[in-house]
């Protein structure tokens, strides 16, 4: 049997932070890129655009978290269970 050690509450809300902005720029920029949607300052996603953005920013949450045993941000801070 594995055992659970803890895990500053710290690092587990850091990590969540952390990945959210990584992702929302990452896919953003990735998303604005393939479809359109840069602009001078970055990016504006509309519409289907930012539908799709949304979904594959949850689904790094879900990927990383279920099938790969942590997202980054929770691996470099070691906030992993």
């Amino acid at each position: 049997m594995t055992e659970q050690r803890d895990v500053a509450s710290w690092r587990i809300i850091l990590a969540f932070l952390l990945d959210a902005i990584t992702a929302f720029v990452v896919v953003g920029l990735v998303v604005g890129v393939v479809f359109g949607g840069l602009t001078g300052n970055g990016f504006q996603l509309e519409g289907w655009r930012a539908l799709l953005a949304f979904a594959l920013i949850v689904a790094y949450f879900v990927v990383f978290n279920r099938f790969l045993g942590g997202t980054i941000w929770k691996r470099i801070l070691r906030a992993v269970r």
